[in-house]
């Protein structure tokens, strides 16, 4: 089966990919399957064998989810129950998304003050990264944002819950569910999920009501890299913007390395390459550095780029917060057999100033 769209989500780390070792069936997705992982770290899914296609970390100093994914979209994950003689689950164009967090409200109050999500009362901007992802997988594959399901809440949720698809109705649905809704299965994840919410975000029929300072219009900068880079195997290094043609809040040095520093920041980086040889790789990611240290002191993970045939280019989304006493800047890998140049990078993004 033919599988349209692209198949890796932008920004998503696959350090933990499982295609390798599960290829399974290519399908073409029409339905979103959404899990909690009752956890508070990402979990190992058994070496791969119960992983879903994508898992959403979050990070609660950037205020943002941190994606990794698994498989490819338009290929099966693992995490459903299929029992025999009845109709398919993980392979019938379901792409499956694992939320670290809880729906269970003993859980939730067993965890007390450790960080962690809890569904029923997510924070704004774990909505608005969950509406993105949502959108894009619309945008991308034509998901429908739509779901006309009641998601309940845990523990009500589990087992023959009222809620659950029959076999029938499962084969058609096209949309968002939850684990609570999958024929065949008695999980009650990811409970009383805001999915209208999530739904409405991603339409762009609610406004988005991220907290930001005086709700005034955001500062814009726009940097560029026009001076090639050359890369050695294996090493990491910084990308240096020699262009600035926007930067209002001032936080870019002439030439310099950083491009945001006590601010919310928004936008994507692009970058080109034409001899990155096929089939090749190329990482980039995020870091923060301490200014009181004077060295790197977070890497967030890396987006990952595979060589293809003539020149290569990729977008790399860049959202989070940064503390007055962080700087956040670029960086840049490449695991081929001899040096690679790197030839352009612009950033564009909007910058709210804390």
């Amino acid at each position: 089966m033919a599988r349209t769209g692209p198949q890796r989500y932008p920004g998503a780390s696959t350090t933990y990919w499982y295609g390798s070792k599960y290829p399974g069936s290519a399908m073409e997705s029409n339905v979103v399957v959404w899990h909690t992982t009752e956890g508070t770290s990402l979990p190992t899914y058994g070496g791969g064998g119960s992983a879903p296609n994508f898992t959403a970390k979050p990070d609660f100093s950037a205020q943002q989810l941190v994606w990794y994914q698994h498989f490819d979209f338009d290929t099966s994950a693992r995490a459903l129950v299929n029992q025999p003689g009845g109709v398919e689950t993980n392979t019938l164009n379901a792409v499956q998304v694992e939320i670290v967090g809880t729906c269970d409200p003993a859980a939730h109050k067993k965890w007390g003050s450790t960080p962690h999500l809890y569904t029923p009362e997510l924070p704004d901007w774990a909505i608005r990264d969950l509406a993105a992802f949502a959108r894009w997988a619309h945008e991308q594959h034509g998901i429908p944002l739509s779901s006309g399901l009641t998601f309940k809440p845990y523990p009500s949720s589990y087992g023959a819950n009222g809620v659950r698809m029959s076999n029938a109705k499962w084969s058609s649905f096209k949309g968002h569910c939850g684990h609570q809704h999958v024929a065949e299965n008695q999980h009650g994840d990811p409970g009383a999920l805001p999915m209208a919410a999530i739904l409405a975000r991603a339409a762009g029929t609610a406004p988005d009501t991220t907290p930001t300072k005086e709700a005034d219009v955001p500062a814009y900068t726009s940097l560029g890299m026009t001076k090639p880079m050359t890369l050695q195997p294996d090493t990491w290094k910084t990308i240096a913007f020699d262009t600035e043609w926007v930067d209002d809040l001032k936080q870019h040095y002439d030439g310099g390395q950083t491009f945001a520093t006590s601010a919310h920041y928004n936008g994507v980086l692009y970058v080109y390459t034409d001899d990155l040889a096929r089939g090749d790789e190329l990482q980039i990611r995020l870091v923060e550095d301490s200014i009181a240290a004077g060295r790197t002191v977070k890497a967030f993970p890396p987006t990952e780029v595979i060589g293809s045939s003539g020149g290569t280019y990729s977008y790399i989304p860049a959202v989070g917060v940064i503390g007055k006493d962080r700087r956040v800047k670029f960086q840049v890998a490449h695991y081929g057999t001899g040096p690679l140049v790197l030839k352009r990078a612009e950033l564009k993004a909007h910058l709210w100033a804390l």
